[in-house]
């Protein structure tokens, strides 16, 4: 399901607005702007070689596969919570209107990941709520500590999600073309994100705050995979 960009929003719209956003991470139901990355423009397949690439995955291929999409949407989850918190505590006009740039295309690798569960019978994290909160706190911090700091910890969070998509490229089956399409198209968008909060300014993490961070993202994502 695709979305329109409205404009022109007065602050309760906003709000309102915000507030949809996070019953949607929550309780699922998101909307995407793009559509769907598709295998077949990068790996040269037609249509049909493309719907038809499920058929080769395995049970367990396919319980494995959820279990790292679930991982995916996840992380776009928390990425929602953070944006949000920080957007709220954002000093300057344009710090806020480059967290709500990421935060929209996040909105669209959430929505695609959920549309992939689905597609192999399977569901979000029973935990959603509880990675939300702690996101949303956690981006509370981030911003409270000022413009720099908050592009700071979004550059550093784009970095070890931009690793974590290329492990999942290397664990993705070579057969699940829908799913591999859409994890390279969130890595190149995460690049962006965090090329961009540096671009603005982004103070570089102390490298205790990245190993905690690094620590905190192994415990969800182990998790994640199975609840």
């Amino acid at each position: 399901m695709s979305r329109s960009n409205p404009i022109n929003l007065s602050p309760i719209d906003h709000l309102i607005g915000e507030f949809d956003t996070a019953l949607r991470a929550i309780a699922g139901g998101a909307n995407y702007s793009r559509p769907v990355p598709k295998a077949n423009i990068q790996k040269g397949l037609n249509e049909e070689q493309v719907l038809t690439s499920d058929l080769d995955l395995s049970p367990q291929d396919r319980t494995h596969v959820a279990g790292l999409m679930r991982v995916n949407h996840v992380g776009e989850v928390c990425a929602q919570a953070l944006y949000q918190s920080q957007k709220f505590l954002a000093k300057t006009p344009e710090t806020r209107a480059l967290l709500d740039q990421a935060a929209k295309e996040e909105m669209d690798h959430m929505a695609w990941c959920e549309e992939r569960l689905k597609e192999l019978d399977s569901r979000p994290s029973l935990l959603n709520p509880l990675w939300y909160a702690g996101a949303f706190g956690i981006g509370l911090v981030a911003g409270l500590a000022g413009d720099r700091w908050s592009l700071g910890f979004v550059a550093e969070t784009e970095k070890q999600v931009e690793r974590h998509l290329d492990d999942h490229l290397e664990k993705l089956p070579e057969a699940d073309l829908r799913s591999r399409a859409i994890v390279e198209q969130m890595r190149i968008d995460e690049i962006e994100h965090g090329t961009s909060a540096i671009a603005a300014g982004g103070q570089e993490l102390p490298r205790p705050l990245q190993t905690l961070m690094a620590g905190i993202s192994k415990i969800m994502t182990t998790t994640a995979y199975k609840i």
